[in-house]
């Protein structure tokens, strides 16, 4: 019986990753500026103008920045290196940051209902002109924050986090600046939290995929664009290969897939061979990470 590693070592994967890691902090860090600038801006506007909307959509910012502040937090504790007692490493934290940044979108898709419904049952008096010019100056700087985290945040649960976050904003102001030009033209005050209620439920949308994707990292489901059975076909049909069991197949964190299992080979001397080849399949499914146990007969079903 053998246990063999197959392709890089985690470590070296993970400083292969860590380029990306730092990239993601970077950006992640010039939109947590531009958001804190811009709940300031609104906050102050929101007061000198007695505006509910702006200071609700300031107090919503705020929200963002704390989650923004732990995304990159995460990122820089996630690259601290592996120990003894975690031999992973920190590398989930990015996953736990974007657990938490998901949560805390539905929160505020909840808030966003409850607000739109006290509203229509008690509209009150919005200064219109000043809602669609600080909305605006929120919308061109959330776009910028958009445009920023874009590039990457396919790869990485905790930036799609941020991304999310950045993004309800830009729908929150163009909401904002809707509304205030409806109420303008019509009076009808009623516009504000009608469109919310459709704004806070495409962020519920986006909030809940985020958040289920994260929970099946955390109980290391397969990943979703992996199909298991083509993995097991994939490797029983490596020559040698008698019989393929105890399959599995996770992400470690973002951008990280492993898969472990078991392969009855009666012939010892062909064990490389059919890890060189399994190895190869596997690079085939975006499976860097990959541990074989050679066996001459089954030892776990």
């Amino acid at each position: 019986m053998f246990r063999l590693m197959a392709v890089l070592p985690l470590e070296a994967q993970c400083t292969h990753r860590a380029p990306l890691r730092a990239e993601s902090a970077r950006r992640m860090t010039i939109v947590l500026a531009i958001t804190a600038f811009v709940m300031v801006a609104e906050a102050v506007g929101g007061y000198v103008a007695g505006s509910l909307a702006l200071l609700a959509d300031a107090g919503h910012m705020l929200v963002d920045v704390g989650a923004m502040a732990l995304g990159v937090l995460a990122v820089r504790i996630s690259q601290r290196p592996a120990t003894a007692e975690r031999s992973f490493g920190l590398l989930r934290f990015e996953v736990l940051a974007a657990l938490i940044n998901g949560a805390l979108l539905i929160v505020i898709a909840v808030g966003i209902g409850i607000e739109a419904y006290r509203r229509f049952q008690s509209p009150g008096p919005i200064r219109a002109g000043l809602l669609v010019g600080v909305a605006s100056l929120g919308l061109v700087a959330n776009l910028a924050g958009a445009m920023i985290l874009h590039r990457g945040h396919g790869h990485s649960l905790n930036q799609r986090g941020v991304y999310l976050h950045v993004v309800s904003d830009a729908l929150g102001s163009i909401a904002a600046m809707v509304a205030g030009v409806v109420i303008l033209a019509t009076g009808w005050t009623l516009a504000d939290p009608l469109i919310s209620v459709g704004i806070g439920l495409l962020i519920l949308g986006g909030a809940w995929r985020l958040v289920k994707e994260c929970v099946d990292v955390l109980l290391e489901a397969t990943p979703a664009h992996i199909s298991l059975p083509a993995v097991h076909d994939s490797i029983a049909a490596v020559p040698g290969v008698e019989s393929v069991h105890d399959l599995h197949v996770w992400t470690v964190t973002s951008g990280v897939v492993a898969m472990s299992g078991h392969l009855v080979v009666k012939d010892p001397g062909a064990n490389q061979r059919v890890l060189e080849d399994v190895q190869g399949r596997m690079e085939g499914f975006g499976i860097a990470h990959v541990t074989v146990q050679l066996e001459r007969d089954p030892t776990c079903e």
